[in-house]
């Protein structure tokens, strides 16, 4: 299974969820709301999960082992950075630069 394309959704720099991204799989299969989160380890990739009547979390979908759940996240977490720089240079064309 081959990932095709991942589309930044939604960007958030001041909270601990950074972003909400959709990954599409073999142009076929996609899945929606993995979010990109900053915990206290660092940032990391969590699978859309849904409330449980106990108030546990419980993931929808997910990877069945290690290895492609690093697949998604190395994949995930770089198109992130790659739209973090995007928006930095943006905000770095529209700032005026103080004249000497």
């Amino acid at each position: 299974m081959e990932i095709t394309d991942i589309m930044i959704r939604k960007l958030s720099l001041n909270s601990k969820m950074k972003a909400i991204v959709s990954i599409t799989f073999d142009n076929s299969f996609v899945i929606h709301d993995v979010k990109v989160v900053e915990g206290h380890k660092g940032i990391f990739v969590a699978m859309p999960s849904r409330r449980t009547p106990e108030g546990e979390f419980k993931d929808i979908v997910h990877p069945i082992n290690s290895e492609f759940r690093e697949v998604i996240s190395s994949q995930v977490l770089a198109k992130y950075k790659e739209a973090i720089e995007q928006l930095s240079q943006q905000v770095a064309d529209i700032t005026p630069t103080e004249e000497v």
